[in-house]
């Protein structure tokens, strides 16, 4: 595994890294909910970024952590846990990494962070979902031993954090 991937808990110095990484290496359909309007970054989608995470995890009652993932001293991508309301101890992970960094082993060593962070905060169990057509996460999460499942437009998969611990 990568020994040059860490996370950083984001804040405001982050998220503007976060930000120039997004627009330079990311589409927003892959980082962000939607905005109306025109396609890529526009002055407003970058606005809806930086409130989407205001919001969400830099606010005074955040509902989720979000980390920024950096390799050597460059932030790539983002990587959250988020409580799963009516799921008693569960969380679920997300995550996106830049284009240029896809397929060099950063998600590997980023869902590993991701297990020791979601049960060192206490949580039994990860819940993990992509779109069908993102076929390198379902082989990353086949070759850690995590059994995905279609469901309708969605691939997820469950990790028993206990047992996997």
């Amino acid at each position: 595994m990568r020994s040059d991937v860490t996370m950083q808990q984001l804040d405001e110095d982050l998220l503007q890294a976060l930000l120039d990484v997004a627009v330079a290496d990311a589409d927003p359909h892959e980082v962000m909910p939607p905005v109306a309007g025109p396609a890529g970054w526009t002055a407003e989608r970058r606005a809806a970024f930086s409130r989407f995470h205001q919001s969400r995890s830099l606010s005074a009652e955040p509902v989720e952590t979000t980390y920024a993932i950096v390799v050597g001293e460059a932030v790539v991508g983002a990587a959250r846990l988020c409580p799963l309301e009516g799921a008693e101890h569960a969380v679920e992970a997300g995550v996106w990494i830049g284009r240029s960094y896809r397929g060099s082993g950063v998600g590997r060593a980023v869902l590993s962070h991701l297990l020791i962070l979601a049960r060192t905060e206490g949580f039994d169990s990860l819940f993990l979902s992509t779109k069908p057509d993102n076929t390198a996460s379902q082989r990353l999460l086949s070759a850690m031993g995590i059994d995905p499942v279609r469901e309708g437009d969605a691939v997820t998969a469950w990790v028993d954090l206990i047992a996997a611990g």
